[in-house]
């Protein structure tokens, strides 16, 4: 096997690659280290320029996972002077993450959009990249998405990797195979082409050694020499490998060596931190190669014998040289000063926490726990060296979802903060007993005496304070008992110039929503307009959380989506939880229970993965809220008893409310209304929203409805008048504000006060809770004889409850229609809500067209439809619809209920 032109034994897999670089998409080659993929790929990529295509080159390093875009930068840099023909929001992005420019870190999707644009607008090219298992998370993720869309654009990606390496590239689903090992017959053309005189008795032991490895078979002689006599012991490959770089190394002039080493270290193969000059030797020792100003080692294990043959004085000397050269690049810098350092170094640390907290800025978490954790070790002072362990201990929790990780780290933080005065290690600490342990108690005294302990104003820009009171907010909320909120007001109320404005927000619309949220709605709804410009996932989620109880979730949707994709790909596993559970409370009160199935799976998943217990809850919460409403009764009590039993002793008050809503769900269900009423009153009593209790307001339809069925009509009514104050938080809470005053109305004043309330804009959002209400309004009208009316609202209730799986919701709401006088049973015919729709605009004389413009079908679509229910309603033709339902009103009941 040569560099380029003479490929022994891989003529077949030339041709293939070849074949692959003429029609675009992408290919992925995998083998073991040394089997020839590097030669391979460019072979390939010498066809290619020769065949007139562009060749666009880059490896993985592993000193440069860290980096991140530092390989789509090698990939994308002969294109940069084409940036300017992209539309401005992908030339920002890229000007961005490649370090071009300063700027909010672009999402990463924006990132792969761009990328895959300015490849496709190059033309016809070919995108090399070697050990891509080995590039940095971001820019494998970029690289995966532009491979799986390149198919027919005139780009190939054309990739390599060693066997087995875990990547951040995901090569399912892409075109590729595993490049073979030479047979003896290559194998010994090969050994023959280049050292053709080797005696026969070595070439056969090389053989067999080399075991069809053409790395070492071409490398193994130039280490053995002329051997004369006996030769060496047989040594696993990598190790002779290891021992063959490291002789070429170690005949280099030092000049050379330092070089090299500096190479490593940087790992970027900038050539403007090197010494170009002292380069040649390495070149003619075929160790390196330099293509537009960037080295490459021609295999990564001389980049690791070149470490392994060095001291740690010249490391540190190498780190010292690079760091003066990276002075216009502070953050490489940063890392260069910390490597240099030989003992604790408290300027060095500071640069590096300053460093980090920038990453963090720019959502690139991972590096920035890394930061803190080597700025911890740098630290004089066991204040410093606590809080920066502290501070690394919260992140890799609350973003990364290392929480089995936490407590080392704690304990280190502990032991170097003997006295208690380290208010960021105080921080991680009650994170961990909180979402660890669940003991909320014990994390309410940690995380409030260590802010009562600061000075008195508190200062919003401490980062560890603004953060030790997110993590206090979410230690109140937890605990859901209105005396342990006294420490977080009074810290918000003293902090100068004043609170940041998300938290100030949350303060109120997620404390004690019935009382603080009016005040700060419009500036709410400020957030959530911005919300498509978050990148940071914990802001994206508490900007969510602030929506959940004052109803506004669904507009945080997109923002919560992409943060889930984040999670998927590797990003903050934490936010990723908390936006599944989030988007299926949205899913809940909007009554898409498959999608809340699939979030909520996904989400327990992850709890139980990274070990967070009360994260998990909400999710439990959640699935036994939809098996109680479709009927599973013993699914949702068991749920409920799971969640009582760790609630209750961890004084988890927030958690057991989960429980009690689940058991009144379960009752009404089953009719027992005295039942769900004590349950549900346990949340928050009848006659007042209790103080600092947001799932109040979640509750409201379920306590008034029980009260009202259990015959406890005083308690009905005192509730129903207690919410009055929340109906202009929310068009839901208006809705059930309005129809819990029409329910406990005497006289026939309830009749407009229904009809206001179950059509008030947007009412129909809620579908379950809109239906309970029409149900319970079809259930007064019945009473009082006025059947036409009844039947509209039983029957616009039964729809909803079917659609939504309801069971006993749908059973009492048939049972009420026919004690109309209609039946629920017709001959078999049987129509969906939407077939049902169809024939009823149908036979009120519009055509395909109209009916697809007014449902948002399609004309093929609707006539799929009215083609299937015609034989259901027994007619031929639209003409005959209008009788045919009339005659037929309740043939869409199921009779079985």
């Amino acid at each position: 096997m040569t560099d380029h032109g003479l490929l022994i034994g891989r003529d077949e897999d030339l041709a293939r690659l070849s074949a692959f670089a003429g029609r675009g998409g992408a290919f992925v080659i995998l083998g073991e280290a040394g089997v020839g993929k590097s030669v391979l790929l460019e072979a390939a990529a010498a066809r290619a320029e020769t065949a007139g295509q562009r060749v666009l080159r880059a490896s993985g390093s592993q000193f440069e996972g860290e980096v991140s875009y530092a390989g789509l930068h090698q990939v994308l840099h002969p294109l940069l002077d084409d940036l300017p023909a992209l539309s401005p929001a992908h030339a920002r992005a890229l000007t961005v993450a490649l370090g071009l420019g300063e700027g909010a870190a672009p999402g990463r999707l924006l990132v792969a959009n761009a990328a895959l644009t300015l490849l496709r607008q190059a033309g016809p090219l070919l995108v090399v990249v070697d050990d891509i298992s080995w590039l940095d998370r971001a820019s494998a993720v970029v690289l995966n998405f532009v491979a799986r869309r390149l198919a027919g654009s005139g780009a190939g990606l054309l990739a390599a990797s060693r066997s087995g390496e875990e990547s951040f590239f995901e090569y399912g689903g892409l075109p590729g195979y595993e490049l073979q090992p030479l047979d003896e017959k290559d194998a010994t053309t090969l050994l023959k082409t280049h050292f053709p005189a080797l005696a026969p008795r070595v070439r056969q032991r090389l053989l067999a050694d080399a075991q069809g490895n053409p790395l070492a078979l071409l490398e193994l002689p130039v280490a053995l020499g002329n051997v004369q006599g006996a030769l060496p012991p047989v040594l696993p490959l990598s190790g002779r490998l290891q021992a063959v770089f490291a002789a070429r190394i170690r005949n280099l002039p030092e000049a050379t060596y330092l070089t090299l080493l500096l190479a490593v270290l940087d790992g970027t193969g900038d050539l403007s931190v090197l010494d170009i000059e002292a380069l040649a030797p390495a070149e003619q020792a075929r160790l390196i190669r330099v293509e537009k100003d960037r080295l490459h080692f021609r295999h990564p294990l001389i980049g690791s014998a070149v470490m392994e043959m060095s001291t740690g004085e010249q490391r540190h000397h190498a780190h010292r040289l690079l760091a003066e050269r990276l002075a216009g690049q502070p953050e490489r810098r940063a890392w260069h000063l910390a490597e240099a350092a030989t003992g604790p170094d408290e300027r060095v640390a500071a640069l590096l926490q300053s460093v980090a907290h920038a990453n963090l800025r720019r959502g690139e978490s991972v590096h920035a726990i890394t930061l803190l954790l080597r700025a911890a070790d740098l630290s004089p002072g066991d204040l410093e060296r606590a809080g920066r362990l502290g501070e690394a201990a919260y992140l890799g929790a609350i973003v990364n979802g290392d929480l089995h990780d936490a407590p080392p780290l704690l304990e280190r933080a502990r032991r170097a903060d003997r006295r208690g005065e380290s208010l960021a290690a105080a921080v991680g600490g009650s994170y961990h007993l909180l979402n660890g342990e669940g003991d909320v108690d014990s994390a309410h005294r940690l995380m409030a005496g260590a802010i009562e302990m600061l000075g008195d104003p508190g200062d919003a820009r401490d980062k560890p304070l603004i953060e030790g009171l997110y993590t206090l907010l979410m230690i109140c909320f937890f605990g859901g008992r209105a005396e342990l909120w006294g420490p977080f007001h009074t810290a918000i109320g003293r902090l100068r110039p004043g609170p940041p404005e998300l938290l100030d927000i949350l303060a109120h619309t997620f404390s004690d929503p019935a009382r603080l949220a009016p005040a700060v709605l419009d500036r709410l709804d400020a957030a959530i307009a911005g919300i498509h410009h978050e990148i940071i996932p914990a802001r994206i989620i508490r900007i969510a959380i602030a929506a959940a109880f004052v109803d506004r979730l669904s507009l945080c949707r997109e923002g919560l989506w992409r943060v889930i994709r984040h999670g998927r790909d590797g990003g903050a596993v934490t936010s990723a939880i908390e936006a599944l559970f989030t988007v299926g409370n949205d899913s809940f009160l909007v009554g898409q229970y498959e999608e809340l199935q699939e979030v909520v799976d996904e989400g327990l998943a992850l709890c139980e993965q990274h070990g967070y217990r009360l994260l998990s809850w909400p999710g439990v919460y959640l699935r036994a809220l939809v098996a109680a409403v479709r009927g599973d009764a013993e699914i949702a009590t068991d749920l409920a008893g799971q969640t009582a039993r760790w609630a209750t002793p961890r004084r988890a008050r927030a958690v057991q409310n989960y429980a009690w809503h689940i058991n009144s769900l379960v009752a009404m269900g089953r009719g027992d209304f005295a039942a769900a009423y004590r349950q549900i009153a346990q949340i928050s009593p009848a006659g007042e929203l209790a103080s600092h209790v947001p799932l109040a307001l979640w509750v409201i339809t379920d306590l008034v409805e029980s009260a009202w069925r259990s015959g406890r009509h005083a308690e009905a009514a005192a509730h129903a008048a207690a919410v009055q104050s929340v109906a202009v938080i929310s068009p839901r809470l208006a809705m059930v504000a309005g129809a819990g005053a029409a329910l406990v109305t005497e006289g026939a004043g309830y009749r407009p006060r229904f009809e206001a309330a179950l059509s008030a804009p947007g009412a129909e959002r809620w579908p379950f809770e809109r239906a309970r209400w029409q149900l319970l309004y079809g259930e007064r009208l019945r009473r009082d004889k006025a059947t036409t009316e009844a039947r509209a609202q039983l029957t616009a209730a039964h729809d909803t409850f079917r659609s939504l799986g309801a069971r006993p919701w749908m059973a009492r709401a048939s049972a009420e229609l026919r004690a109309t006088g209609l039946s629920t049973g017709h001959g078999g015919a049987e129509l969906t809500p939407q077939q049902w729709e169809i024939a009823m605009l149908a036979a009120g004389g519009l055509t395909n067209k109209q009916i697809a413009e007014r449902l948002s079908l399609s004309p093929r679509t609707v006539a799929n439809h009215l083609y299937q229910l015609f034989p259901k309603l027994g007619v031929g033709s639209r003409a005959a619809l209008r009788d045919a339902l009339s005659q037929m009103t309740q043939s869409k009941f199921d009779p079985e209920i």
